[in-house]
């Protein structure tokens, strides 16, 4: 039978189609990538770009003051364009901060024939340098010449190094050292004061002011420990100051007190003392003499400070009692051996204050004229220096003179 279209509802006798496209959907995607690929390659045949695409910046340089043309040639290319081609400065151009970099090397050069010593200090363990102007510069002030040059014939070579001995003609190092002070006739009589500053070469700060402060009569005591003691003690001979080798020695508290390593102790026999005083007066040269350093129980213990002290004066030396013990037997050693002689009388900055000090050296002045000598001991420390050498200054005007250690030692009596 035929349709009937007029009864049939419309639509009803056809299906519904979707519209379909040429190609698939990956298809499409394949495509893109393979026609972004190909504009890559056809960018990098056919544009001339040297730098590939990187980033760049352009930078205006100006050219410092003084300096030469840079030198930058243009020219065409293989492709007919112009390029700028950098080849390097024409000449070099100053770099402001290496100038004043090299500028500031210069200044801090220590002129020609300047000597610089390294100082530790004992109580931090930092370390300063300290520069000693030499004399090949006319500029800078000369260090003073050494007026007790070395005797290399008063010198004795040994294991550990040097030491004093006495000259062929019996000259002895006390006297070749020394600085004696020419008193008018008027002030031989006049009480004398000895002042020993011991720990030269430890305290950078206190070393530094003692040589800038302190007058020659002033005698330095220094330590078999410090550094560039030789160069300490030329300065501070040629600075008029005598010179004491301070000689480590066994406290009463040691070991929890330990003077240092090569200590002089009472446990050991002779020869190994005498062995240990060698290497302790090999450090350096140039001393009139031996000052104890602590030794409290050392001192007063014959058997051990005896041979000690023969070998002291074997060699023409002096001997410096620091007053460690009131028990001390060195001065009845020292009378039996003609060993020149001295004692400390007082410590003068037991007690670390300006005003403490002031004291001290009030109560010094009160046993040289009762006694008609005293000797001080000291530390090398700034505020002790600055006292003492403010006191130093105007202790002569009441009638006492200052002298070094050999014009006290040679005057001492055994007691």
């Amino acid at each position: 039978m035929a349709p009937d279209d007029l009864n049939t509802p419309l639509g009803q006798n056809k299906r519904k189609t979707l519209l379909k496209l040429p190609v698939a959907g990956p298809q499409m995607l394949a495509g893109l990538l393979g026609l972004f690929g190909l504009l890559v390659v056809s960018w990098a045949v056919f544009v001339n770009d040297p730098l590939g695409g990187e980033p760049t910046a352009a930078v205006v340089v100006a050219k410092p003051p003084g300096a030469s043309q840079v030198k930058s040639d243009v020219k065409p290319d293989s492709d007919g364009k112009q390029h700028s081609r950098y080849d390097g400065p024409a000449a070099t151009v100053p770099n402001p901060a290496q100038a004043a970099a090299a500028a500031a090397t210069k200044a801090t050069t220590p002129p020609p024939g300047s000597k610089t010593i390294t100082i530790f200090d004992g109580s931090s363990g930092k370390s300063q340098e300290v520069v000693i102007p030499g004399n090949s510069s006319s500029a800078a002030p000369k260090a003073p010449a050494d007026k007790a040059p070395l005797d290399p014939n008063m010198l004795e070579t040994t294991r550990h190094g040097a030491i004093p001995k006495l000259g062929t003609d019996g000259a002895r190092p006390s006297a070749l050292y020394a600085h004696p002070r020419t008193l008018p006739a008027n002030r031989k009589d006049s009480p004398r004061i000895a002042i020993v500053i011991g720990g030269i070469g430890i305290s950078a700060s206190g070393t530094a002011d003692a040589f800038t402060k302190l007058p020659g009569p002033v005698t330095f005591a220094l330590t078999p420990y410090g550094v560039d003691l030789e160069k300490l003690a030329a300065r501070a001979r040629g600075e008029d100051h005598e010179v004491l080798l301070q000689v480590p020695m066994e406290p009463f508290d040691y070991p929890d007190n330990d003077p240092g390593p090569q200590t002089l102790l009472t446990s050991l026999t002779s020869e190994q003392n005498i062995d240990r005083l060698h290497w302790l007066m090999s450090r350096f040269p140039g001393y009139v003499g031996l000052a104890s350093y602590m030794g409290g129980r050392f001192t007063a213990t014959e058997q051990a400070l005896a041979p000690v002290l023969r070998e002291t004066a074997k060699r023409g030396l002096i001997y410096v009692d620091d007053g460690a013990s009131s028990r001390s037997v060195a001065s009845q050693i020292a009378g039996s051996h003609n060993l020149p002689f001295a004692k400390t009388d007082l410590v003068l900055d037991a007690v670390q204050t300006p005003t403490e000090i002031d004291r001290a050296l009030a109560r010094l002045e009160m046993l040289a004229r009762d006694n008609g000598a005293a000797v001080g001991l000291a530390t090398a420390q700034p505020a002790t220096v600055a006292r003492i050498a403010e006191w130093a200054k105007k202790v002569e005007g009441r009638g006492f003179v200052l002298v070094p250690i050999t014009m006290v030692a040679n005057k001492a009596k055994s007691s």
